[in-house]
């Protein structure tokens, strides 16, 4: 059951193990770009990380 302790834990594990990226995008996109990523079985962040690490493999610039 998700209760206040398991909700400190969880915001915890965030602040200290995920770094955090925000988007502004036009009215409506967000939604297009969801309903897109949720057509090919991920979640948008999900689809957005595959993007980028695969333009970034290809160029092998970053690694």
């Amino acid at each position: 059951m998700y209760n206040e302790k398991s909700k400190e834990r969880t915001m915890r594990y965030m602040k200290e193990r995920r770094d955090k990226l925000t988007l502004n995008l036009p009215i409506g996109d967000k939604e297009r770009y969801k309903a897109y990523a949720e057509s090919k079985g991920k979640s948008l962040t999900g689809l957005i990380v595959e993007l980028v690490e695969n333009d970034m493999a290809k160029d092998k610039k970053i690694e």
